[in-house]
């Protein structure tokens, strides 16, 4: 294939995580070694700020380690992002030909968009753009997003980080009610709407025999106050203090979340109900049902940001996808997301390919029936086996007047 020089853009997109910033470093490390591409630019707040265009140059970094490696190391999106889905491109060509003109104003032939679900629909639906315009450029998408939920990836960069502050988090607040001997219940409140791969996490202590969630709920399974009572019964005959972790996307046979009542019917910029109150509702319901001590906690941000106990593991591989994007746009491919593929082999072992971002956006992963157990209560050991290597190793974190140094765009 003839190669297609120009320039390259990176945007981040959707909610920050503890690696997306490694992910745009792998992006910026990828490009350093393209000889296709003159310069890299980056988009100030995903598409919402290049539609402005808050366009910034990169090329500083494409040989800075140091910086790269605090970039790496930092939290949240060094780029800043946004939560814009675009509309079809009958809804509004128009839309579509200010994008365009921007590439083509500033000779963008490769495109690299880091995000969820809703920013695989716009990597779907800009190469579809592409090819009734007749522009040459190549669109990669690349995964991010602590909930896990991206179907046919083995699993998203993000997760790992997240999944491993979650599993620590639960053991040391398992360890603290374990202090004393009269009856309590804690119950923790973890990110998860649709699907419950985060809250999963909080059984992994148990998987190396150490402290956990007693019960654990999730929003595969359709969720009730009567067996969570019950549950609860049996397990402080067992042991004075029960921790709870539920995902925030519980809901009731009705389809009605059970914080929901908690957010008077507010919505986010995607028509989506806020989440937040699950274990606040049934902190009540236990001391309305059982009437000993209850208490309830969010982890909230905290999930998402807490890059000083980021997975090592997840932070290689999210540099690794983002070169492989690169390596991938350079090769002519368009139109795709770079995926995970776990390796069927005794280690933990992946391999990266491609697939159709249109397959991919607007799609849920759920957690897998089999992941969970008979009494939708908690889950298995094959779960804690799927994600127990993903929150594998520690970062070397710099450290300055005793606390974490970040990485800041200097433009």
């Amino acid at each position: 294939m003839e190669k297609l020089e120009g320039n390259a853009i990176v945007g981040q997109s959707g909610g920050p995580t503890s690696a997306i910033n490694a992910t745009l470093s792998g992006v910026i490390r990828g490009v350093a070694s393209c000889k296709a591409i003159k310069k890299l630019y980056g988009m100030r707040n995903g598409i919402e700020g290049f539609l402005q265009s808050d366009i910034i140059d990169l090329f500083y970094l494409l040989d800075n380690e140091e910086e790269l490696c605090l970039l790496e190391s930092t939290p949240s999106s060094a780029l800043g992002s946004c939560r814009k889905k675009l509309p079809s491109i009958i809804e509004d060509a128009s839309l579509y030909e200010r994008i365009f003109q921007i590439l083509k104003d500033c000779n963008i032939r490769y495109f690299f968009y880091i995000g969820g679900n809703d920013s695989m629909d716009t990597v779907s639906k800009l190469s579809e753009y592409s090819k009734k315009c007749g522009y040459e450029i190549r669109i990669i998408g690349i995964p991010k997003t602590i909930d896990n939920d991206l179907v046919i990836t083995d699993h998203t960069p993000g997760y790992g980080s997240a999944s491993k502050y979650i599993a620590t988090a639960v053991k040391e607040i398992a360890r603290d009610t374990a202090a004393y001997l009269c009856k309590s219940v804690t119950i923790v409140e973890i990110m998860g709407r649709d699907s419950g791969w985060l809250t999963a996490a909080a059984s992994l202590p148990k998987y190396f025999g150490d402290e956990c969630a007693d019960l654990i709920y999730l929003p595969e399974v359709i969720f009730s106050d009567e067996e969570f009572i019950s549950s609860l019964n049996n397990a402080l005959l067992k042991k004075p203090n029960v921790v709870v972790a539920v995902s925030e996307g519980i809901r009731y046979p009705n389809r009605r979340y059970v914080g929901e009542s908690l957010q008077n019917g507010r919505i986010d910029s995607f028509g989506h109900k806020y989440l937040s109150g699950a274990a606040k509702k049934l902190e009540c319901l236990v001391k309305e049902k059982i009437g000993c001590k209850s208490r309830s906690l969010e982890l909230s941000l905290m999930q998402r940001c807490s890059s000083h106990i980021a997975s090592q593991t997840d932070i290689i591989e999210s540099i690794a996808i983002g070169k492989y994007a690169v390596e991938c746009a350079e090769k002519g491919i368009s139109g795709k997301m770079v995926i995970f593929k776990r390796k069927d082999t005794k280690d933990y072992q992946i391999e990266m390919s491609c697939a159709d971002a249109s397959k991919i956006a607007n799609q849920v992963k759920f957690v897998p029936l089999n992941y969970i157990n008979s009494q939708g209560n908690n889950i298995t050991e094959e779960c804690m086996k799927y994600v127990a290597p993903l929150i594998q190793g520690e970062r070397s974190i710099k450290y300055e007047n005793g606390i974490p140094v970040h990485f800041k765009i200097k433009q």
